[in-house]
């Protein structure tokens, strides 16, 4: 009878993405409880995230993607009041208008759009399905923007990037044509050539870039030049680096990690865990866990490209290339290669909200997976 009952709870869940997901999550929590052992309380409470996280992937994993589709447009609709909300009566923290208190519960709207962003596109394509025309691209991209740029002015820009980026795969995987995209593609390159090219003239204090705030342009110009305040906004970005070159080939060992034990790390249990697991495991350990970042995404994509509805494969694509920018745009925040945008390495980092959201869409997955037969009867 408890086999029945096992197999009866298990079965919608994809093993192969359990596995990998438990063998990160152990990683992470291996290098939490050395990120934070001045603060013993995050790893424990680690573990209550871990248990609603999970009980968020088995229940998503139950919901056939035909039931998803239907409220796609609901959730977005809900997702997008509630930033407006937050625009309007949202709580000031750290200079920050990011969350809205409803009674005694404080949330973010903004994680909600990691998940409603990529389900409220693909069921547009859905709709559109073999007749897809440029105003269909450019409605999508409104759909897209409009979220994207509340969520910006909170500011957040590192939850504004990955919901952006959720979007724009969904675009990409309809069928966005590269003759629209090499062009925007050019121009970025260009971009980053000339600003790294006038670096020292772009960066003056008395130089104002449009669209950002004071903090955001020196958050870049740190990025291009820590070294020109390396006691100031650049010593991060410094400790981070020399933690991530010190672990060389073996690592220190776990536990060893001299920069996150003698504080130089900053936000060493959230954004910036990266370093300390770099520096205690090494080059080797990082190989590993990219190969096992690696293997989640290529299991995703396998599962995308099987769906059996312009939907599903959609939601699936968009849902796995999203996990691969968590961990590219943290790797790279880290290591110095990309401005520091506050987004936690995925299933390692400590909190809540973002390991929550990445089980749900490793559960949409499964859901796209297992209900693939039922979809095609």
């Amino acid at each position: 009878m408890f086999a029945r009952l096992w197999d009866r709870f298990t079965s919608n869940l994809d093993g192969t993405l359990v596995l990998l997901a438990v063998v990160v999550l152990t990683l992470g929590l291996f290098t939490l409880y050395s990120a934070s052992y001045d603060n013993p309380g995050r790893f424990n409470a680690q573990f209550a995230n871990i248990a609603v996280a999970f009980v968020a992937m088995w229940l998503a994993a139950q919901i056939p993607p035909q039931t998803l589709m239907r409220f796609a447009v609901p959730i977005f609709a809900v997702g997008l009041a509630l930033l407006l909300a937050v625009a309007l009566f949202g709580e000031v923290v750290n200079g920050a208008r990011r969350w809205l208190q409803v009674g005694v519960v404080r949330f973010q709207p903004s994680e909600m759009m990691k998940i409603a962003m990529p389900l409220m596109l693909a069921w547009y394509f859905q709709r559109r399905e073999g007749g897809l025309k440029v105003g269909d691209y450019v409605v999508a991209v409104v759909l897209l923007g409009v979220p994207t740029l509340l969520i910006a002015r909170q500011p957040d820009l590192g939850t504004a990037l990955l919901v952006l980026a959720g979007g724009f795969y969904v675009i990409f995987l309809a069928g966005l044509s590269w003759r629209l995209i090499v062009p925007v593609v050019v121009v970025a390159v260009a971009g980053m050539v000339a600003l790294i090219a006038f670096e020292p003239q772009l960066c003056q204090p008395d130089v104002t870039w449009p669209g950002l705030k004071t903090y955001q342009k020196a958050r870049v110009c740190t990025m291009l030049d820590p070294a020109s305040d390396p006691l100031g906004r650049g010593f991060h970005i410094i400790q981070s680096t020399i933690a991530v070159g010190s672990g060389g080939f073996l690592g220190k060992g776990w536990l060893e990690g001299t920069q996150a034990h003698l504080e130089f790390i900053p936000e060493r249990s959230t954004d910036f865990i990266f370093a300390v697991f770099s520096e205690e495991f090494g080059l080797l350990g990082n190989l590993v866990l990219l190969a096992l970042y690696f293997a989640l995404i290529g299991r995703g994509l396998m599962i995308a490209a099987g769906a059996p509805t312009l939907f599903a494969r959609l939601l699936a694509g968009a849902i796995t290339l999203t996990l691969f920018t968590y961990a590219f745009v943290n790797m790279g925040m880290v290591s110095g290669m990309l401005p520091v945008v506050g987004v936690p390495l995925p299933l390692v980092s400590y909190g809540g909200t973002a390991l929550v959201t990445l089980f749900l869409g490793l559960g949409i997955l499964m859901s796209c997976h297992r209900h693939r037969k039922l979809i095609q009867t």
